[in-house]
């Protein structure tokens, strides 16, 4: 089974940037969206054979989640279950007969850390979620994590210490995860490429210098490890800030 994730900053937008055509192209099984920034009834979008479910923020032009299915889900779940994290369309849980699928768009922490503090707090809660959920059958989470795990998952880890997305805090959080019996699918294959990212800033001609960021990834349960059969990030694919991510698990 094919799996994509993809942060299209702006469906809309990104519809007017090829979205359909490389929807088409990469032919996933699943096709998760994060960022969708729009509300119920802005856009007409189906493709033949795929369910879709979305998850929309309160907020207008906000956040937001979408998955594309060509398998029906035993049950659908939007949110985590908690009221003080589920006003922001962030996360989509399809439950299917043999592993969760789950997408989520992580908050970010913001310019001078003001949201960290209750990043904290989502990331106790998700991660909670996540390993409830895990407990009954394997997970296969994708998304924007809005973080960089390691030095190496960044183009500039020494200026950026302190900044959202690379503090220690949220680096910890993302080790935790793993630690908790899950595997970052693109390491798992690739544990020391470099210069490889899902991320840039529309600044600074960022992506064109390559200077960017992988925080969109796919994180799976590790007893799905030997299930895992490829991962790559699209960075051929524009239409976004982001680049679409993969992974390819035998189910």
């Amino acid at each position: 089974m094919k799996f994509i994730s993809w942060n299209v900053n702006g469906l809309r937008a990104c519809c007017d940037k090829g979205f359909r055509e490389a929807f088409a192209r990469l032919d996933a099984d699943f096709f998760c969206l994060q960022e969708t920034k729009m509300q119920a009834g802005q856009l007409d979008l189906e493709f033949e054979g795929y369910h879709s479910y979305w998850n929309y923020a309160e907020k207008k032009g906000y956040s937001g989640t979408a998955i594309f299915t060509k398998h029906e889900p035993l049950s659908v779940t939007y949110g985590i279950g908690k009221e003080e994290h589920d006003h922001e369309g962030r996360v989509i849980t399809l439950e299917m007969p043999d592993f969760y699928m789950v997408t989520v768009y992580t908050p970010n922490s913001q310019d001078g850390l003001k949201r960290l503090d209750y990043r904290m707090e989502w990331e106790r809660d998700f991660q909670a979620y996540i390993r409830e959920l895990d407990a009954k059958k394997p997970v296969v989470l994708c998304g924007d994590l809005n973080v960089a795990h390691k030095e190496i998952d960044l183009k500039n880890p020494k200026t950026n210490r302190r900044n959202a997305g690379f503090t220690d805090e949220e680096r910890e959080q993302f080790q935790n995860l793993l630690d908790s019996g899950f595997t970052d699918s693109f390491r798992y294959f690739y544990p020391d490429m470099e210069n490889i990212y899902s991320w840039w800033s529309y600044r600074f001609k960022a992506r064109e210098k390559n200077a960017g960021w992988r925080i969109d990834y796919f994180v799976v349960s590790s007893r799905l490890d030997e299930k895992l059969q490829s991962a790559h990030i699209h960075t051929d694919i524009f239409g976004s800030d982001h680049c679409p991510v993969e992974v390819q698990i035998n189910f």
